[in-house]
């Protein structure tokens, strides 16, 4: 049985989409896919971001007010295209269009992030509700919307998702509460000529700071990310989560993300199997130290 989510199905709803908006497909290239798929048409200088789990689409709505909050706040993100009224619901999928970001300049690294994450953190709570933070949520949802996954590995993961929602009931932060983006790694930190921008609003939410702070660090430890850009991170947002005694609880978290965010198209993108059952006997070792790769 063909995935819900291959090449063809994908290019087909990015066809219908750009007939609708006049906008031309040709040379359409797939710049990402595992939450999302991600294209770029070159000839109109526009992603499309299609949503990748049937049941996570409710935060397509979200991720349009969130950008359009931090476009009237001045927060170096990427920007929706306005004259479009969005998301749009092509065939059971939802999309969004946003402007391309001119790649150039020079590489981000860990001060870039720090201070476009003490921008967004210093903003005001929105006028628009957003959800508290529940990291786990997504995790469930993929789980249940997994294209394919063996009992076993399904067991495995709904008592990982409990075992570590008892332990988040305990953590006990220190930096205030308040925005957070919710995914703040560098691939989401785009160099442009006029400085860096952020994308990526799916994860937005009001929640703990350190949340924010611990992805760069487990990147450094499961996909070989320079310490020092880490290093970098802590002096220029000036904390180390790193030497916070809940860092622990919040980097199983972040792991247990990483591993089932292709769960939802592995029926139609099987290449991605390997690097999940390499992911999965970590978790079930608690082997915290053997090196990942990303998935393609």
């Amino acid at each position: 049985m063909d995935g819900r989510f291959t090449h063809a199905a994908l290019t087909g709803v990015l066809r219908r989409l750009c007939d609708r908006l006049g906008l031309s497909h040709r040379g359409a290239r797939l710049v990402k896919f595992t939450s999302n798929a991600v294209f770029e048409l070159p000839g109109d200088r526009v992603v499309v971001r299609i949503v990748g789990s049937m049941n996570l689409r409710h935060r397509a709505r979200k991720v349009v007010e969130v950008a359009r909050w931090l476009a009237a706040h001045d927060v170096p993100a990427v920007r929706l295209v306005e004259d479009v009224l969005q998301p749009l619901a092509v065939d059971g999928h939802l999309a969004t269009v946003w402007h391309t970001v001119p790649a150039s300049g020079p590489p981000v690294d860990g001060r870039d992030l720090g201070r476009v994450l003490r921008q967004v953190h210093a903003l005001p709570e929105p006028g628009f509700a957003l959800p508290r933070w529940a990291p786990l949520d997504d995790v469930r949802r993929r789980i249940a919307d997994a294209e394919e996954l063996a009992d076993d590995d399904r067991r495995f993961l709904e008592d990982r998702v409990a075992e570590l929602e008892h332990r988040l009931v305990d953590l006990r932060t220190v930096l205030p509460q308040g925005v957070l983006h919710g995914d703040a790694h560098l691939g989401n930190l785009i160099p442009s000529p006029s400085g860096p921008v952020i994308c990526d609003f799916d994860s937005t939410s009001i929640g703990p700071r350190e949340w924010d702070l611990s992805t760069l660090p487990v990147g450094v430890a499961r996909f070989g990310h320079s310490g020092e850009w880490y290093r970098q991170l802590a002096d220029e947002y000036g904390f180390d989560v790193v030497r916070w005694a809940g860092f622990e609880v919040l980097r199983q978290v972040r792991e247990l993300k990483l591993t089932t965010s292709v769960l939802p198209i592995m029926r139609s993108h099987p290449d991605v199997g390997p690097e999940l059952k390499a992911r999965l006997k970590a978790l079930r070792a608690g082997d915290t130290t053997t090196p990942w790769t990303p998935y393609r």
